[in-house]
């Protein structure tokens, strides 16, 4: 038997707040009890300062989804469930740092706590809360105008030891793997993972340098990606270097 118009958009209706209700994961977001509006900057995922302001200073500290550092740089869009308080859109936050608190899965910037709420006095409330109730999912991270970025470690020796971080980690994927390879003979070397988002080498390649990122998704499915630009032979510590791409998978 056919339906008619007005079943068939009750029945669309249902499939995408089934969709939804199931795409969220329940969870408790507390703040950052002494951060003004911004994150920490000596965050564990080893972003320095960039970690604070990120995001327009929305960032948040993360328990089980820091993942050993894996999870830094990954976004997710988190929201608040009290109605009276909430918005339905939430705020979406850059993972930037490990923490946990009672029961929850996220230690937000006073800022990003704050922008979950409908107007500023809902803001004031939610935050004497202090912890609440919330759902989160991941989501794509944009950077618009910004290209990956490496970020030479003020630790890195010339041309003994080098330590970076990948700044503007775009996309909905985890960066697993970075090879260093030289230019002229492309001999490849598999960096390690020291701490958070930092990768370190002794006796790096010689010459200049191209770097190589290995995307991992949830589904399993893996690719590498190659800058368009190379890391200089004579870097130094505390330089930044633009890789030249965006991604946006």
């Amino acid at each position: 038997m056919a339906l008619s118009l007005p079943s068939l958009m009750i029945l669309l209706t249902t499939l995408l707040l089934t969709t939804e209700a199931t795409t969220f994961i329940h969870s408790r977001a507390a703040y950052y009890p002494n951060s003004d509006e911004h994150g920490t900057d000596v965050g564990a995922c080893g972003f320095g300062s960039f970690g604070a302001t990120i995001n327009g200073g929305d960032v948040s500290a993360a328990s089980d989804l820091y993942r050993n550092g894996v999870g830094c740089g990954d976004c997710y869009q988190v929201r608040c469930t009290n109605s009276h308080y909430c918005s339905d859109k939430g705020v979406t936050v850059v993972i930037t740092d490990q923490g946990s608190g009672p029961n929850t899965d996220f230690i937000l910037s006073r800022r990003a706590f704050g922008r979950m709420a409908q107007t500023k006095d809902a803001a004031a409330s939610l935050l004497a809360l202090g912890v609440v109730d919330i759902e989160y999912r991941r989501v794509s991270c944009s950077y618009p105008n910004k290209n990956i970025t490496i970020k030479i470690d003020e630790n890195s020796n010339y041309p003994y030891y080098l330590a970076f971080v990948l700044w503007y980690q775009q996309g909905d994927k985890d960066i697993t793997a970075v090879q260093l390879c030289e230019t002229q003979n492309f001999v490849c070397k598999l960096l390690d993972r020291s701490y958070g988002a930092v990768w370190t080498t002794t006796s790096p390649p010689s010459g200049p340098l191209s770097l190589r990122m290995l995307l991992s998704g949830e589904d399993g499915d893996e690719s590498w990606i190659v800058p368009v630009n190379n890391i200089p032979e004579n870097w130094k510590a505390g330089e930044t270097y633009d890789t030249g791409v965006q991604i946006d998978i």
